[in-house]
């Protein structure tokens, strides 16, 4: 028998437990005639930290999460904490540095099922799969200075050295297992962090000489994502830029309600979650999409435990009720969040006995 892996399991806010709970449900119905077993701790992180632990990150959820060989996260935040001394947001800035997650892959791939249901002409989003590495512990986001005053704000975007080769490299390697195309985007011909950004992407590209390069400014960027997706296979950005592209890019699918993320280091375990936010409208309608959860277990499944073939699985029935039209409103059906789960389970205990038989 495969030893027990634990999944650290950090079940989110407002319409964070409803999606975590569906996705639990489909890993365990993946799983339950296979070898893999796991076990699941339940740790209070972000909004749910606060009401039960008093903080967004308690240390005793840094210490078992960093035991775990995976983390598993859902949605937080939300207007419940906008007062608290220290807000749920904080807790996953702290978590990505406290496990030096510097790396945030975010895939965005069309299906021959999803083409119809993107907001782009057909011609334009067919065959699109691409990923962007987002750097996620530096730039804007944990640069100082940082204040706040009645009459000004100071935000700081910072990088060293160390933080953009290990992004790039992180970059590449992943090109070269894809189609060998590098695109590096920054604000070179304004901000001295994106020059810097720059220099570096070229003084590290020579290093692989099978993956082609190309550079954006960031605002072309997000003009290129939506005319042209197809020409596009892994994409390199700073924190800021990052987080903008990765949420447009996810609009090429039809829904951010399905797209999944993982957050890696140079050792310990990566951390897998949606991309989308916590949804505080529809928490408790039923209604939350659980598409982009149950890709996030799947991504899990593949990346942390190389379960390639359970998460095959898992695609197919996401496919499967996407080809179906059984969804949720968000992606034009009527579903409610249980009986898309449930749909979803089905087809994959369909597969099983085919796979068995």
């Amino acid at each position: 028998m495969n030893d027990i892996k634990k999944i650290a399991v950090l079940k989110g806010d407002y319409i964070g437990p409803e999606i975590m709970a569906a996705g639990l449900a489909v890993l365990k119905a993946a799983t339950d005639s296979q070898q893999f077993k796991y076990e699941l701790i339940d740790l209070p992180f972000g909004g749910d930290g606060i009401d039960r632990a008093g903080d967004p990150l308690p240390q005793s959820t840094i210490d078992q999460a960093k035991q775990a060989d995976a983390i598993l996260l859902s949605a937080i935040g939300g207007p419940k904490w906008d007062q608290a001394p220290r807000r749920p947001e904080q807790g996953l800035l702290e978590i990505r540095a406290a496990l030096n997650l510097f790396a945030n892959i975010r895939p965005t791939k069309i299906t021959d099922r999803q083409v119809d249901r993107s907001p782009l002409k057909k011609a334009y989003v067919t065959g699109t799969d691409f990923v962007i590495v987002r750097e996620l512990t530096s730039g804007a986001y944990f640069g100082k200075p940082r204040e706040l005053q009645a009459h000004q704000a100071i935000d700081t975007m910072y990088y060293n050295e160390s933080e953009v080769v290990r992004i790039m490299h992180e970059g590449f390697k992943m090109a070269q297992k894809r189609r060998h195309h590098v695109t590096i985007v920054d604000k070179s011909n304004v901000l001295a962090t994106s020059k810097f950004w720059r220099n570096i992407a070229k003084e590290i590209a020579p290093q692989y000489p099978d993956v082609m390069v190309d550079y954006y400014y960031v605002d072309a960027m997000t003009m290129a994502i939506m005319s042209k997706p197809t020409a596009f296979d892994v994409i390199i950005t700073p924190n800021l830029f990052g987080d903008i592209l990765s949420d447009e890019a996810a609009q090429i699918t039809g829904s951010i309600g399905q797209i999944p993320s993982m957050s890696i280091g140079s050792e310990g375990p990566n951390l897998y979650e949606p991309i989308h936010g916590s949804a505080p409208d529809i928490a408790g309608k039923g209604i939350a999409n659980p598409i982009s959860m149950v890709n996030t277990v799947a991504m899990m499944l593949s990346e942390s435990f190389g379960e390639k073939a359970i998460a095959e699985k898992i695609y197919r029935a996401v496919d499967a009720v996407i080809d179906q039209g059984d969804v949720t409103p968000d992606m034009g059906g009527d579903l409610s969040t249980e009986a898309v789960t449930q749909k979803m389970i089905m087809h994959i205990q369909s597969d099983e006995t085919v796979t068995i038989s």
